[in-house]
């Protein structure tokens, strides 16, 4: 008997939504650079999509990580073990107090 997974898995809508927020992202600092003139408009407008595709990379990184982690054989190896530890743990034995 196994416990179920602590971490729920990423939803495949979640990872088209972070993929789809960088691609949106670059495109935005891409027409900013097309058209650089450089006013007060034009400086913000590069400053928020800067900000925006920093902030997306940072999520398709994370949900990059969490499918590799999903997927590695040492991660259920692992859970397998420390499973085995707590069906094995006898909490009312005398060596344990």
């Amino acid at each position: 008997m196994t416990t179920p997974p602590v971490q729920r898995p990423m939803t495949a809508a979640f990872f088209v939504q972070a993929v789809l927020s960088f691609g949106l992202s670059l495109l935005a600092v891409a027409l900013g650079v097309a058209y650089l003139p450089l006013g007060p408009w034009e400086r913000g407008f590069l400053a928020l999509g800067v900000l925006f595709l920093v902030s997306s990379t940072f999520t398709l990184a994370k949900c990059v990580r969490d499918r590799q982690e999903l997927q590695e054989v040492t991660t259920r190896v692992d859970k397998a073990r420390i499973d085995k530890l707590i069906t094995e743990h006898d909490p009312f034995d005398p060596k344990n107090l």
